[in-house]
């Protein structure tokens, strides 16, 4: 097995995260909350993780963790497929979940459309639960937000 590497996202990753996301078929948002500028401002935040995974010298995974004080957000989840079930989504939730819990947090939760059953196993396979009696709402302030 490849050995795969684990580090700070860098801003001059975001293009690679961006073919990423395409490559994992996860939707992003570019023209709003994945828009660089958006990124680079949650790096330098104190309640954001973001972390990469590399092999071979290639960027082949992400996850954008955060915090709003009381809960831990999973974000972005994304690894390249050549990579899928290999257990680099796992590192990446871990020491996210772990860096989180340094600054004090420790619920943590993910939020996943609800036709991505792989995703829904995969968190409840690191010990996540699904509440279906919970509805998400949300509010944006454009369509590309």
């Amino acid at each position: 097995m490849t050995c795969v590497r684990l580090r700070d996202l860098r801003l001059e990753d975001y293009e690679r995260v961006l073919e990423l996301w395409e490559e994992a078929g996860l939707p992003f948002r570019p023209l709003g909350r994945d828009a660089k500028e958006k990124v680079a401002r949650e790096i330098e935040r104190d309640s954001a993780v973001f972390v990469v995974a590399e092999a071979e010298g290639k960027l082949v995974g992400v996850v954008f963790g955060t915090h709003d004080g009381r809960k831990g957000w999973i974000n972005r989840l994304a690894v390249a497929p050549a990579f899928q079930r290999g257990g680099v989504a796992a590192m990446l939730v871990t020491e996210v979940e772990g860096r989180l819990g340094d600054m004090g947090i420790d619920v943590f939760g993910a939020l996943v459309e609800g036709e991505n059953t792989r995703s829904m196993l995969f968190f409840e396979g690191l010990g996540y639960f699904s509440h279906d009696e919970v509805r998400y709402f949300h509010k944006t302030k454009s369509v590309d937000s």
